[in-house]
């Protein structure tokens, strides 16, 4: 069985279009998970509006959404997602109970399409099929055959992390979440253990994060370091800073490259599957 991975949105805090962001990319988080049971996403920042279209291009008819968390860089292009706006699409959401959100996500996405933030209610989307609101560490089965674990990240307000497993593929996708120097975390470190792929928040840098502590985003040397401790194959540095231009993700990712083979820098329209 194959999963494919597509990455729709880069980028963390808020969308960046400009010359200097043209190589990896200026959309928000989300990520697409294609499976051969079914369709799932993860966050509906700013990329997730042209998730919609390929979605509806190639027939798709139904599919999961998974919330990290509510801040506004991974809901705000949630609006312009056109299949939650057709009828006889089958869009299911899911979102943990967090500080914020005891009751899950679906408030939040009412809110911010009320007057006078937005003039199309969240009522005219007949694609929406669900909502489920779930604890951390619930296991989530969307299709058959398709698990879905979950885990708590630290980031203020609280955040969910994901491991969805279908077949011998395990695909893990943690953002946002910050970790404490010395002291590897040992909730991540469980989700990710053994995985294919694990993409992680890595907004900032080893060198510069201690004036970022208490921020919520973590490096892509942790991420390397935890990738390495609980046996991942590959890593995608993901959530990139606004700030940080293609030369610096250039320089980044020839860093990251020469620290450890199996990590990528995440771009926008990149796909990488697994057998």
């Amino acid at each position: 069985m194959t999963c494919r991975v597509k990455f729709m949105g880069v980028r963390g805090s808020i969308a960046c279009p400009s010359p200097d962001h043209v190589v990896y990319g200026g959309n928000t988080s989300c990520i697409s998970v294609t499976t051969g049971a079914g369709e799932l996403v993860f966050d509906a920042g700013t990329g997730i509006r042209g998730l919609g279209r390929e979605l509806l291009g190639k027939g798709c008819k139904e599919a999961h959404l998974f919330f990290t968390h509510a801040h506004w860089d991974h809901i705000c292009g949630f609006p312009f997602f056109t299949p939650a706006f057709v009828p006889s699409f089958r869009l299911h959401i899911h979102s943990a109970r967090l500080v914020c959100t005891p009751d899950g996500i679906r408030e939040t996405l009412v809110a911010q399409m009320e007057p006078p933030n937005f003039p199309v209610p969240l009522g005219i989307m007949q694609g929406i099929a669900s909502h489920h609101a779930f604890d951390v560490g619930e296991c989530i089965e969307p299709y058959p055959g398709v698990v879905v674990r979950t885990a708590g990240l630290r980031h203020p307000n609280g955040a969910c992390g994901y491991r969805v497993e279908h077949g011998a593929n395990a695909v893990c996708y943690i953002t946002d979440t910050e970790h404490v120097p010395g002291q590897p975390d040992e909730q991540v470190l469980s989700l990710i253990r053994g995985a294919d792929l694990v993409i992680y928040d890595s907004t900032y840098r080893d060198e510069t994060f201690s004036s970022k502590i208490g921020w919520g985003h973590s490096t892509w040397q942790e991420g390397i370091r935890l990738a390495q401790a609980a046996g991942v194959k590959q890593l995608a540095i993901f959530h990139h800073d606004p700030e940080s231009t293609d030369d610096v993700m250039a320089a980044v990712e020839a860093e990251a490259k020469a620290m450890w083979s199996g990590a990528v820098v995440a771009r926008e329209g990149m796909e990488l599957s697994y057998l």
